[in-house]
């Protein structure tokens, strides 16, 4: 019964895309639009694809703001026509994108992983507030996405998240207090994470969540801070969270240089130390003595064995964080030493560094072994 509205329309249509005004075109697609949005529900597959191909043809050609309006109108529906939404989402234009992005049904999870992947912070922003993401976007999100992105993503109370979904949010949480209230209230956030993120929060973060939590999860949390005050201070640095995040990346093969130009950019910095471990094979808090060290001229021998580029080093260098930053001159000189360092030499010294590293941890070793030997006896 309503495929004939939609052929009828067609010779129309034809008249409005070769010839018609911007005017002529906007008010044709209204028209198309109504007919569908009354008689859509009972449509068959067949007179929908009559719909999704008239559409297509006219959305290329119209302004901004028609395909804005189609993309509010069109977004709640779950029998939208699929090429239609495919097109919209994929618009560069957030106006048009969003509606579809964030309430669209028709989008598949692998459209959403190659917007996510491709296009900029407002469509992820718009993507992160979708009903029950799924961990393969979450994980694209957590990758790609910035302040804004992340914390509507940790409100999305549907999303589901990875092992490294959950550990790379905590990860940007360091430096955000307003990230830590959000994820600390997250019912599904695993105990391990609540750890690794009570941790790192300052005391007011702390009391603040106690007071927002409902009951049950308020008892969680208080249980976790008398935990970590029970502990105390760990001895050393905690790089698990980083180890868990570039562990990852090296399983995927995406520990490379761009990665560690990306830490460094970012400010990082347990992921660059981290990575940098990692890639030479040497503890985490080795590089933290040599990125936080006073030598700068040191840092670029574990780089050059890590095989990065200058631009990925002349970042570590620039951004590391010690109080007296680098200057240009001396900038200058690191980087025609770096030229000049050869690979085989960078590789045998960090060699040398690993040995020297497990000798002055011998003793030590050494004296814990005799001590227990002592208490087996009895002495």
């Amino acid at each position: 019964m309503a495929q004939q509205p939609a052929h009828s329309i067609i010779a129309e249509l034809e008249d409005a895309v070769r010839g018609g005004s911007p005017a002529r075109r906007v008010e044709t697609l209204r028209q198309v639009t109504d007919l569908f949005l009354n008689d859509g529900e009972r449509l068959s597959e067949d007179q929908v694809k009559v719909f999704d191909d008239v559409l297509c043809l006219l959305i290329a050609r119209v302004e901004t703001r028609a395909r804005t309006e189609l993309s509010k109108r069109l977004a709640p529906l779950d029998y939208a026509p699929f090429e239609v939404i495919q097109y919209l989402a994929w618009d560069d234009e957030i106006a048009v994108a969003g509606e579809v992005l964030t309430h669209s049904s028709r989008i598949s999870v692998e459209a959403l992983v190659e917007i996510a992947s491709s296009k900029g912070q407002d469509h992820l922003l718009a993507i992160s507030a979708r009903d029950n993401l799924p961990e393969a976007v979450t994980d694209v999100i957590v990758d790609r996405g910035q302040t804004k992105v992340i914390r509507r993503l940790a409100k999305n109370a549907t999303a589901r998240f990875s092992e490294a979904g959950y550990s790379g949010m905590v990860a940007h949480s360091e430096s955000d207090d307003e990230l830590v209230e959000i994820l600390g209230l997250r019912l599904d956030l695993p105990v391990k994470f609540l750890r690794d993120l009570l941790r790192r929060a300052k005391d007011a973060v702390r009391t603040r969540l106690l007071a927002l939590a409902p009951p049950a999860l308020q008892e969680e949390i208080r249980r976790v801070i008398e935990d970590i005050v029970r502990e105390g201070p760990p001895s050393g640095r905690d790089f698990r969270v980083a180890e868990e995040l570039v562990r990852l990346m090296m399983e995927l093969k995406e520990l490379d240089d761009a990665a560690v130009y990306g830490f460094a950019e970012s400010k990082k910095f347990d992921e660059v130390m981290v990575s940098l471990a990692v890639l030479n094979d040497v503890p985490a808090e080795m590089m933290a003595r040599l990125i936080e060290g006073p030598r700068s001229d040191l840092i670029l021998i574990p780089c050059r064995s890590a095989r990065l580029n200058w631009p990925t080093v002349e970042s570590i260098l620039r951004n590391r964080p010690v109080k007296l930053k680098i200057d240009d001159q001396t900038l200058a000189v690191a980087e025609r030493d770096y030229r000049k360092l050869s690979m085989e030499t960078a590789q045998r010294t960090v060699r040398f560094w690993q040995l020297h590293n497990r000798i002055e941890k011998q003793p030590h070793d050494a004296q814990s072994g005799a001590a227990r030997a002592r208490g087996d006896a009895g002495l």
